[in-house]
């Protein structure tokens, strides 16, 4: 237990003078009768009200000492605790342009990537991983975060249609970097997720690596998609269509990006080798991270103020009772 407001409790000294006081002045105010003999009165029995006289002073005590407790604010806590992890810090940066609906993965780019982020997530509860998504444009859908449930979650809504359509994979990489430029870790990686090539945005591909470089960041490529043609989904009406598109990926800025970063490029042409990769990726050197955690106090002030309470009612029952005095 512990005291929000520690410094009332000096307030307790003051019982010292009021003890002292109370002392001197019982000396002070005792009924006196003088006799010749009193052994007369040796055995004479004791009345009970004689074990109470003091209690009224008792209990006044009593109920200061928990005032002064109740004006302290008692509070129950766990004490703060630092803790070390293991972990690298990570963003996710997917690509969300319609291309990704193409269904030479199952049940198509998008879906199967989200799958396996997802299941690598999972598998790295000590990491704080973030996601940024891209296409023609691109935003953070989550910055860096140890709290994974609101990470999946976020995972799950990511569609694409959410931005202007295209491939800017350097503002990807770009947008990526801001999010981990000023991380402490000792490992930084991006993941870097696309099925196209760039085509879009303001900063290079090649620029953007630079850029990673620059911050000790790795990037990781994954070009995703089969090799020649792909079946992908063309609404007409109110069906849809397949049409056969070509895979177009651009392995040879891709490869580049990851070496600038001293990172690695690879192909996923299904589901199975898509996991792989991440599994590849998953083996990154660890460091350590400092976690802070605590937990919510609560006030236990209320049954300190009750006995207060009791104890004054008590004395006043006594005093206006038993131990009434009749002047």
């Amino acid at each position: 237990m512990v005291f929000a407001n520690i410094e009332y409790l000096f307030l307790l000294l003051l019982l010292i003078p009021y003890i002292v006081w109370y002392i001197l002045k019982q000396k002070k105010s005792e009924a006196t009768l003088q006799i010749s003999d009193a052994r007369v009165y040796a055995h004479t029995p004791k009345s009970y009200k004689n074990y109470l006289l003091h209690a009224p002073f008792l209990l006044r005590c009593l109920a200061l000492v928990l005032v002064i407790l109740v004006l302290a604010r008692p509070q129950t806590t766990n004490k703060w605790q630092n803790s070390e992890i293991e972990g690298i810090d990570i963003m996710l940066a997917i690509d969300v342009s319609t291309s990704m609906l193409a269904e030479d993965l199952k049940p198509n780019r998008l879906e199967a990537a989200k799958d396996v982020a997802a299941e690598f997530i999972n598998g790295r509860p000590n990491d704080n991983i973030g996601i940024t998504l891209f296409a023609g444009e691109t935003f953070t859908q989550c910055p860096l975060t140890v709290d994974h449930a609101v990470l999946l979650d976020m995972i799950h809504n990511i569609k694409c249609g959410l931005i202007t359509d295209g491939t800017a994979v350097g503002m990807g990489i770009a947008n990526a970097v801001t999010r981990l430029k000023d991380s402490k870790a000792k490992s930084k990686v991006i993941i870097l997720l696309t099925d196209g090539t760039n085509n879009k945005g303001d900063i290079s591909p090649m620029t953007a690596a630079e850029i990673a470089k620059s911050f000790g960041i790795r990037v990781y490529t994954i070009g995703v998609g089969t090799n020649g043609m792909a079946p992908y989904p063309y609404p007409v009406g109110n069906t849809v269509q397949y049409v056969s598109m070509p895979v177009e990926i651009d392995e040879k800025t891709l490869t580049e990006i990851a070496g600038t970063t001293d990172g690695n490029y690879f192909r996923a042409t299904s589901n199975s080798k898509l996991k792989e990769v991440y599994e590849e990726i998953d083996k990154l050197e660890k460091t350590k991270l400092n976690v802070k955690e605590y937990s919510k106090r609560d006030e236990e002030y209320h049954l300190f103020a009750l006995a207060a309470f009791l104890c004054v009612l008590l004395e006043v029952l006594l005093r206006n009772s038993v131990l009434k005095k009749i002047p």
